[in-house]
C-alpha cells in the first residue's frame, strides 16, 4: 500500500464512527438530522440557543402529529361512497297494484260466527257510554254495571276483562263484568288514541291480559274508548277467524267480479282475469294487477289515460260496524316479486271520489360491504324468509317477529302468513297467546327482540313516489245516468240499485317516463389515497416517500442493529468473564503495624527519617540510563515526499 493511502486509512480509522454504523443511538440520530431532507430535523441540530432549538422541536413534533392525524382521517374515510343520480327517458314496466276492500269479509257471512261477541260488545257500550241501537241524537245515561247482563254470563268479557280507570287512580280499576273495584297488579301500558282530544276524559278504558296459570298480567289502557273497544273486539275477532278454514274465508270475502266493476289499462279494456287473488288475513280477498304470474304490462306514455283505471264496488252495507270505522279500499304499489304489506304502507281510497295516483319510479343501487351493511338477496341474514317473495327489510322484520312468536307463544300471528309447521293462534289451543302476543309486540317496538339489529336493507330496490289527488265522483249532473248504466252492467253480480257511496274510482299512472337511478360508487381508490398521503407529507414536512423509507431504515433497522450490537457486546463480555480462569491469591502483605521498620518511632515518618530508613531486603534501586543521542537525529520516515506536504521553493 502506498504511504499516502496508509495515512488516509490511519486517519479514517481514528475518526469517530458516524451513520448507520454509529456506536450509539444518539450519534445515529445526530447523523440522521444532519443528512435528512426534512428541514425541521436539521434545524434542531444546527440551531444555536436553547430557545430556538426548543421551538424547532415543538414545530417538528406538531407537524408530525398533524401528518398522523390527517392520514388517519384519510384512512377512516377511505370506505365512503359518492352518489350519482341519472335520469333515463324510456319505456317503463308498470308495477304490480294490489287492491283490497277495507272490510275483509261480508258482514252477512260472518255474523253467525260473531253473534256472541257482538252481543257482549253492544252490552259493554251500553253500560259504559249509554249506547243504544235506537237512532237518537240525545246522549243517554250509562246504565248500572249489572243491568246489562240478564242472560247467561259472558265468556269474552271473562276471557279478557274490560276495566275502567278513574282519573288519578292507577292501582285500582272497576271491573266491567262485576262492577266492583279491584286491585290492578302487573305493568300498565297506556296507548294514545288515533284522534286528538281537546278535553281530557275523566275515565280511561282498558283491558287486562294474564298468562294462564300464573299471576303475570299486563293492563293496556287507551285514552279513547273507541280505540279500547276496537282493540278488544279485534283480539276476539282474530281468535275466532283463526279457526275458520282458508277456503271458507275466501268464500266469505269479495270475489273479483264483485269488487271490480270496470277496468281499463293503457286505453284497453281489462277484467277480473287480469287480476290474481291474494288472501290477506285482516283484509280478506285482495287482487293484484300485473302480477308475475300474468303477462308483464308496460306503458309507453305518461298520463292518466295510459295507466290503470278501475271502478270499485265497496258495498258499505256489508261492513262490520265494530271491526272497521272507515269506508273505502286500500291500494299498494309494489314490485311483482314483492309481498304487499297492505296494512303498513297501503293508500286508502274514499268512496264517491276519484282518486288519482301519479307515480315516479326511482331505482337505487347501494354498495355492499365494506361500504354498507346491505345484503344482495338476504341469504347472509340469519332470518328465515317465510314469505314467498323477494327479500326486503320489511319482510325480514315481519319474518323475525313471526319466528319469535312461534318460538315463545307456540303459534303465529293471525294477520301475517303462516311460517312452516305452524298454525294461527287461537284461545282453544293456545290459552296464553294474547298475553304473549302483546308482550312480544311491546318488546319488538322497544327493539328488545334483536330483529332491528339483525335485519339489513337490500342493496338494490325500486320504489315509486306517489302523488295523490282527489275529485268528487260522479258529478251531480252525471250521477243519474252513470249509476243506472253501472247497475245494469252489474245486474247479475250486484242485485241492487247502486248509489255513489258504494263506488270508488281509482286511477294509477306514470306522471312521466323519467326513471331516476341513484347509484353509489367508491369515492376513493388506492391511487387517490397514496397521492393524498404524499400531499400531507409534502405540506407539513417537505417529505417524500423516499424520506419515509429512510425513516424506516434509521429508526427501525439501524436503531435495532445498534441495540442488538450493544447487547451482544455485553453478552460476550459476561461470557468471557465467566470462562476466564481464577487468579492465584497474592501473598498477604505486611500491614503497617507489623512492619519492623515502623517500630523505630511511633510518630509519622519525616523526610529526614525516611532517608535513614534501611533499604528493603533484596531490592535494587534502578539507576538512570545514559541518554541515547542518536534518537535525536531526524530520519526520513518516507522515501518519497508527499505532494501536499512539500514546501514551495523560495524564488
Amino acid at each position: 500500500m502506498a504511504p499516502g493511502e496508509k495515512i488516509k486509512a490511519q486517519i479514517k480509522k481514528n475518526l469517530p464512527v458516524r451513520g448507520p454504523q454509529a456506536p450509539t443511538i444518539k450519534e445515529l440520530m445526530r447523523w440522521y438530522c444532519l443528512k435528512t431532507n426534512t428541514h425541521g430535523c436539521r434545524r434542531i441540530v444546527v440551531s444555536r440557543g436553547r430557545l430556538r432549538r426548543l421551538l424547532w422541536i415543538l414545530f417538528t413534533l406538531t407537524a408530525v402529529a398533524l401528518i398522523f392525524w390527517q392520514c388517519a382521517l384519510l384512512v377512516l374515510s377511505f370506505y365512503t361512497v359518492s352518489v350519482s343520480i341519472k335520469i333515463h327517458f324510456q319505456k317503463l314496466d308498470f308495477p304490480a297494484v294490489t287492491i283490497c276492500n277495507i272490510n275483509p269479509y261480508k258482514y252477512s257471512a260472518v255474523k253467525p260466527l260473531l253473534a256472541d261477541l257482538e252481543q257482549e260488545t253492544k252490552a259493554a257500550l251500553k253500560t259504559l257510554y249509554g249506547f243504544s241501537e235506537i237512532k237518537s241524537r240525545k246522549r243517554r245515561e250509562a246504565e248500572p254495571w249489572s243491568s246489562a247482563w240478564e242472560g247467561p254470563q259472558p265468556k269474552f268479557l271473562h276471557l279478557i276483562p274490560l276495566m275502567v280507570f278513574n282519573e288519578g287512580e292507577t292501582s285500582k280499576a272497576t271491573d266491567f263484568l262485576t262492577g266492583q273495584k279491584r286491585k290492578v297488579s302487573g305493568s300498565i301500558i297506556h296507548k294514545a288514541a288515533d284522534v286528538m282530544h281537546v278535553q281530557e276524559s275523566k275515565e280511561v278504558v282498558g283491558f287486562q291480559l294474564c298468562s294462564n296459570g300464573t299471576s303475570h298480567c299486563a293492563t293496556y289502557t287507551f285514552s279513547s274508548g273507541v280505540n279500547a273497544i276496537q282493540e278488544w273486539y279485534k283480539l276476539h275477532y282474530m281468535n275466532i277467524m283463526a279457526q275458520v278454514p282458508l277456503e271458507k274465508k275466501i268464500n266469505m270475502s269479495y270475489s273479483a267480479e264483485e269488487l271490480l266493476v270496470t277496468c281499463f289499462f293503457d286505453g284497453v279494456s281489462c277484467d277480473a282475469r287480469n287480476f290474481t287473488l291474494f288472501h290477506h288475513p285482516m283484509y280478506g280477498n285482495c287482487y293484484t294487477f300485473n302480477n308475475k304470474e300474468n303477462e308483464t304490462h308496460s306503458t309507453s306514455m305518461g298520463g292518466s289515460e295510459y295507466g290503470l283505471q278501475v271502478i270499485l264496488y265497496i258495498n258499505e252495507e256489508e261492513y262490520n260496524p265494530f271491526l272497521v270505522s272507515s269506508t273505502g279500499a286500500k291500494v299498494i304499489v309494489h314490485r311483482q316479486d314483492e309481498y304487499p304489506f297492505i296494512e303498513d304502507v297501503g293508500t286508502e281510497i274514499e268512496t264517491a271520489m276519484a282518486t288519482s295516483i301519479g307515480m315516479h319510479l326511482t331505482e337505487s343501487f347501494k354498495l355492499g360491504e365494506p361500504y354498507s351493511q346491505c345484503t344482495e338477496d338476504g341469504s347472509d341474514v340469519p332470518i328465515n324468509n317465510i314469505y314467498n317473495a323477494a327479500y326486503s327489510l320489511q319482510i325480514c322484520l315481519h319474518s323475525c317477529f313471526q319466528t319469535k312468536m312461534v318460538e315463545r307463544c307456540g303459534c303465529a300471528q293471525y294477520s301475517q302468513p303462516l311460517p312452516p309447521a305452524a298454525n294461527y293462534c287461537n284461545y282453544q289451543q293456545h290459552p296464553n297467546w294474547m298475553y304473549c302476543y302483546y308482550e312480544l309486540h311491546q318488546a319488538f317496538v322497544q327493539e328488545k327482540l334483536g330483529c332491528q339489529s339483525v335485519c339489513r336493507e337490500a342493496c338494490s330496490f325500486k320504489e315509486w313516489t306517489l302523488t295523490t289527488s282527489l275529485a268528487q265522483w260522479p258529478s251531480v249532473v252525471s250521477e243519474k245516468w252513470l249509476l243506472r248504466v253501472l247497475t245494469w252492467d252489474q245486474g247479475q253480480q250486484i242485485k241492487k240499485k247502486l248509489n255513489k257511496t258504494d263506488l270508488a274510482k281509482l286511477l294509477i299512472f306514470y306522471k312521466d317516463l323519467n326513471q331516476r337511478s341513484i347509484m353509489e360508487s367508491p369515492a376513493n381508490s388506492v391511487e387517490m389515497l397514496l397521492s393524498n398521503f404524499g400531499g400531507q407529507l409534502g405540506l407539513w414536512m417537505s417529505c417524500s416517500i423516499v424520506c419515509i423509507i429512510e425513516i424506516i431504515e434509521v429508526f427501525f433497522i439501524d436503531s435495532l442493529s445498534i441495540i442488538a450490537r450493544q447487547q451482544w457486546q455485553r453478552a460476550k463480555k459476561w461470557w468471557s468473564q465467566r470462562q476466564a480462569p481464577a487468579c492465584p491469591e497474592a501473598p498477604p502483605s505486611l500491614r503497617g503495624q507489623d512492619n519492623p521498620v515502623l517500630d523505630i518511632d511511633d510518630d509519622l515518618p519525616t523526610f529526614t527519617s525516611a532517608l535513614r530508613l534501611p533499604p528493603a531486603p533484596g531490592a535494587q534501586v534502578p539507576g538512570t540510563p545514559p541518554p541515547r543521542y542518536n534518537t535525536l537525529r531526524l530520519e526520513r520516515a518516507f522515501s518519497n515526499q508527499l505532494t501536499d506536504t512539500q514546501v514551495p521553493a523560495e524564488s
